[in-house]
């Protein structure tokens, strides 16, 4: 089957300068002097993405994403290795790449569209949906310099989504501006898809991988640690990576884990509007305090709840500890839906331990409701 990206044994080296003299005379008087060192930001990275298929890029700070995605958008050359493209790519890398400070919004609007191969009569064809797209309207022919981040990235995205590219990049940009902008570039994505168009995303955001990407790849340190279906590369991304990123400082022992999560019954079958109950399992190698923190997604994986971590305090002590969570009223309708149980240090910051898809939800109702959740109004006649 033809790929419309492949990455074939890509690695990518800089060199760190260490004591580097800063001027023509020290470098004169000390010759060879000063040191440096090899820093290997791609490890022999190797995977392929077929037409249509979005993919999802994961890993904690410095893991390689975005030396990756730059290296597949020709801004950077690997060391070695071959990557191969089938198609016209847009990219939207970090903020504002690409533009010039010193030029207006419409400037590099035409600016942008050269880069990606587009003659200024194409550009020009398309420009009045990527302003309204972008909802900078007044403010195009400002220098964008003087923009805000939020501008930066409206227009940005508005020019990547309008050139109709063949392969779509987008590194973090979405987690800037407010969230009703999101959503319409969220909207203008899953259009994408719908057209078969090919697109590759790096966020931290674990919410829009699931909603979005069919499969996701893990990197850590430079290396590809998982390559495989969403739920699968999430679960290797927050239940060992992010475990790695505390300190044993901070969770006083290094080594919690989650064991289990288990109903009375065996069965986590309910009803819609009754109450739920179910146990979870707790393995801590000292007393530690923490938070509980509970996600429930539909199995489109769309979030439908997400518990407050720091309204759920827990203690564990040395060994198996037993939790009790407890639901009043579960207002979920007929469906399937997918729970991810973690915990979360006092400050809620930090991830100590995490069980994706820790149980499956099925969810039955007696009524001819339809939706997500039981909506009981009272209706008064007047």
């Amino acid at each position: 089957m033809v790929k419309t990206i492949e990455v074939i044994g890509v690695n990518k080296e800089f060199v760190i300068h260490h004591e580097r003299h800063q001027s023509l005379k020290e470098r004169l008087l000390h010759p060879g002097s000063g040191s440096s060192e090899k820093f290997h930001a791609l490890e022999n990275i190797s995977f392929s993405v077929s037409p249509g298929e979005t993919v999802g890029i994961l890993g904690h700070n410095g893991s390689g994403k975005s030396t990756l995605l730059k290296t597949i958008c020709g801004v950077l050359a690997p060391t070695s290795g071959e990557i191969k493209l089938r198609g016209n790519l847009a990219a939207l890398l970090e903020l504002g790449a690409g533009f010039q400070p010193e030029l207006s919004g419409r400037e590099n609007v035409y600016l942008y569209g050269a880069m990606l191969g587009l003659k200024r009569r194409e550009v020009a064809a398309i420009f009045d949906e990527i302003v309204d797209f972008s909802e900078i309207g007044k403010f195009i022919d400002t220098q964008v310099k003087f923009f805000s981040s939020g501008m930066y990235v409206r227009l940005a995205f508005a020019v990547a989504v309008n050139v109709d590219p063949d392969i779509l990049v987008v590194d973090e940009v979405l987690a800037v501006g407010d969230e009703r902008f999101q959503a319409k570039c969220m909207d203008r994505i899953a259009r994408f898809q719908q057209e078969g168009r090919t697109i590759l995303l790096v966020t931290h955001n674990g919410d829009q991988v699931r909603q979005l990407c069919s499969r996701a790849i893990v990197l850590d340190h430079g290396s590809l640690v998982a390559d495989g279906p969403t739920t699968e590369s999430l679960k290797v991304f927050r239940e060992y990576l992010h475990a790695d990123e505390v300190t044993p400082a901070e969770t006083a022992s290094g080594q919690i884990r989650i064991t289990s999560v288990t109903t009375p019954s065996g069965s986590f079958d309910v009803r819609t509007g009754a109450g739920v109950h179910f146990d979870v399992g707790v393995e801590s190698a000292q007393a530690f305090g923490g938070q509980f923190v509970m996600e429930i997604f539909s199995r489109r994986g769309e979030l439908i709840s997400r518990s407050d971590a720091q309204a759920t305090p827990v203690q564990l002590k040395p060994g198996i500890n037993a939790i009790g969570i407890d639901i009043a009223e579960l207002p979920l309708l007929d469906g399937v839906y997918e729970m991810n149980i973690g915990l979360l240090d006092e400050r809620g910051q930090n991830v100590l331990a995490w069980s994706e898809r820790a149980a499956t939800l099925q969810v039955g109702s007696d009524g001819r409701e339809r939706g997500i959740v039981e909506i009981a109004p009272s209706v008064t006649q007047l």
